[in-house]
């Protein structure tokens, strides 16, 4: 389940400024708007997997209008921020919190809410061309000779990328389903993507490398619906992954892509 929210400057302003890395203000406004008990079990608890948690929902960056200042982005006009999850009380719980406030209070910006649509699952098609509304973030972590530990990041033209982006997506879908489903062969690859599609964020004083860009999936259903629901890669829960299908006639939309660091 997928959810679109509508956003405006509150208080008859015409702008807001966010700092450049706001993630971590959005996934907050996630979990104080859901009812106390449920934000504690998907934060605490989550979903498991062979041992390990997984939270499993994403969100995109705002999209709107906007430009940078410094170590801010300034945005104006009408903004629209998803959210999605296969959990769909997580879902209705956050909206009806967004609706009862009837605004969202971002770090020191306060955005009036507009509208809430839910989105219309898409239908099944094998391949489908999909785009990242954040980034989409594959690693590994390894010990160096004298003990520490390295993060790498991978890029979409790395085998491992896509190898990280499916075995991802099925670890989900077990945690989710309880099933263990085969990809069938499936692929995932980069379509449209270029050095611009570079993000470098920070989370917590942690950086993030994550791609933004036109990907192609070539999957089983549960695996392309999980990746609506739940986000492609890691972090998702962070506000990495968020993707949508892609249009070709839609290539020219106003989503911010070309931004190095958001």
């Amino acid at each position: 389940m997928r959810v679109d929210i509508h956003l405006c400057p509150a208080d008859g302003q015409q702008e807001i400024v966010l700092p450049i890395h706001y993630n971590v203000l959005l996934q907050g406004v996630i979990y104080s708007s859901l009812d106390a008990a449920l934000a504690h079990r998907v934060h605490e608890q989550g979903w498991t997997d062979a041992g390990r948690r997984l939270k499993l929902f994403t969100f995109s960056r705002l999209r709107g209008d906007f430009r940078r200042r410094g170590k801010h982005l300034v945005f104006s006009g009408r903004l629209v921020w998803t959210v999605a999850s296969p959990e769909e009380e997580m879902l209705e719980s956050l909206v009806f919190g967004l609706m009862r406030a009837q605004a969202l209070r971002v770090g020191d910006a306060r955005l009036e809410l507009i509208s809430v649509e839910v989105a219309m699952p898409p239908s099944y098609r094998r391949p489908v061309l999909l785009k990242a509304l954040s980034p989409i973030t594959t690693y590994s972590t390894f010990e160096t000779p004298d003990g520490r530990k390295k993060t790498y990041y991978y890029a979409p033209q790395e085998s491992e990328f896509g190898r990280l982006v499916l075995e991802n997506l099925r670890r989900k879908i077990r945690a989710w389903t309880g099933e263990d489903i085969p990809p069938d062969g499936a692929t995932f690859r980069p379509v449209k993507v270029s050095n611009r599609n570079l993000v470098v964020a920070r989370y917590k004083g942690t950086v993030i490398k994550g791609w933004t860009g036109i990907y192609e999936l070539d999957a089983p259903e549960p695996y392309f619906r999980m990746a609506l629901d739940a986000g492609l890669g890691a972090k998702n829960s962070q506000g990495f992954g968020c993707v949508e299908v892609w249009e070709k006639k839609a290539s020219h939309s106003s989503t911010g892509d070309t931004v190095e660091q958001q």
